[in-house]
């Protein structure tokens, strides 16, 4: 497991950032490799969806990015991989993200080869970052290391997907058992109006949550909880995945197409039902909203609830405050193998009371992609701004396979609203 200790320092001195990133990148790779432990080439080249890639190719991905951008922009040194079982990959055109079409990446080098190609280049990493102009540089080398746990939930969310088209009746689900919280209607918290700061210019911060900026919000309430199980079945029992009343048009299409009945990750069997529904499309999370006659949140709504200390008057990195992530606080980083129940974590509730907030799912909001007034890409365009097209929503908190690293208020994760293969879930709001 990864200790959850990534936070600026501004105090610290150049040779303590050197040696926490040369930690933090430890224990990040430590992490990915577990991923791998065993793996049949069947497993790792497999593409297990049309919209991704096999999980072997975002290992080999990671190795490339941090060559391209650590070794060759800003040491200014060149590096070939060798592989000896595929000795004609070009690794360029291959580990590339604007190389080969995702259905045509499945020719890969080995496990043991792209282990080998991780290990190269971390070497020649490791001796630059003792030379590295880090008060230029730090930012950078933060994005690679968030970037390598981004791939890596991917990859998490990529190999459920293998498993449970092999083994459909075994999905992953934590042994805690808490008592059902009360019904949705009665779990509601109102937000007061009034401006709070959303988003971050911490240095780990990525560019599209910069600048961090005031916003205005009328009150409104918000569910305490993200929408669980149990709470979900009775909108499918009532027929809510049959009545066109409840979908917008994009959606109720979205569902005819596809002939959707129930979430991904979804098993009938009461031990769920105080976990979050997870596996769900924003169609599907927009659906329920309307049968519970309440909508999603917008992001800012969901980031002020999380955030936001009005007595103090400051934003908080974590809805618990500035203490860093742990399994007493919320469900991340694989600590439990799957979802936890809702209310598995009171003590990393927020300011305003809402619970669950960080990990365990992903939350849908109403909100599309864009940048905030005053935007600047970083550190290439395609990282966030060609996503800014208005096909994108918004989704906050984290799951329970977020690392550390990415894991805080102001992280905006973004796809289009029919996905539903990553571990997604959603909570509701209304207006006053």
């Amino acid at each position: 497991m990864i200790s959850a200790k990534f936070q600026p320092n501004q105090t610290s001195s150049i040779e303590q950032r050197r040696e926490q990133l040369k930690d933090w990148m430890r224990l990040c790779r430590e992490s990915t490799l577990t991923l791998f432990d065993g793996m049949d080439y069947q497993t790792f080249c497999q593409q297990v969806h049309p919209d991704f890639s096999p999980v072997g190719w975002h290992l080999g991905h990671i190795a490339y990015t941090e060559c391209l951008w650590l070794l060759e922009r800003c040491a200014k040194s060149s590096f070939t991989p060798v592989f000896k079982q595929r000795k004609n990959i070009d690794h360029r055109r291959l580990f590339a993200a604007d190389g080969l079409p995702k259905g045509e990446r499945a020719n890969l080098p080995t496990l043991a080869d792209t282990i080998d190609y991780l290990a190269a280049v971390r070497k020649q990493v490791f001796d630059y970052l003792q030379v590295v102009p880090l008060n230029e540089q730090e930012r950078l080398w933060r994005f690679i290391l968030q970037h390598e746990s981004q791939h890596c939930e991917t990859i998490c969310f990529l190999l459920e997907l293998q498993r449970i088209k092999s083994k459909p009746n075994q999905l992953l689900i934590s042994s805690l058992s808490f008592p059902l919280i009360e019904n949705h209607q009665s779990r509601e918290i109102e937000i007061p109006a009034g401006e709070f700061e959303m988003g971050s210019d911490s240095l780990d911060a990525l560019d599209n949550e910069r600048p961090r900026h005031r916003v205005y919000l009328d009150s409104y309430l918000i569910d305490k909880y993200p929408v669980t199980c149990g709470e979900y079945r009775q909108f499918m029992l009532a027929g809510g995945y049959q009545n066109q009343e409840l979908w917008s048009p994009a959606g109720w299409e979205w569902l005819q197409n596809n002939s959707i009945i129930q979430p991904l990750y979804w098993k009938e069997d009461a031990v769920w039902d105080n976990h979050p529904v997870c596996g769900v499309s924003w169609y599907e999370a927009d659906a329920y909203a309307r049968f519970v006659e309440k909508r999603l949140p917008t992001e800012a709504e969901w980031e002020k609830a999380a955030s936001w200390d009005a007595a103090a008057g400051v934003r908080r990195t974590y809805p618990w405050g500035e203490a860093l992530p742990d399994g007493e606080l919320c469900n991340h980083n694989y600590i439990y193998r799957g979802t936890t129940p809702v209310n598995a974590h009171p003590t990393g509730e927020s300011s305003y009371g809402l619970q669950d907030v960080l990990g365990n799912v992903w939350e849908w909001t109403a909100s599309w992609f864009d940048g905030y007034e005053g935007f600047e890409y970083y550190p290439y365009r395609g990282y966030s701004q060609v996503y800014f097209d208005g096909e994108h929503r918004v989704l906050k908190g984290g799951s329970w396979v977020t690392r550390p690293f990415g894991l805080r208020c102001s992280f905006r994760n973004w796809y289009h609203p029919f996905v539903r293969e990553i571990f997604a879930g959603f909570r509701c709001a209304r207006s006053c």
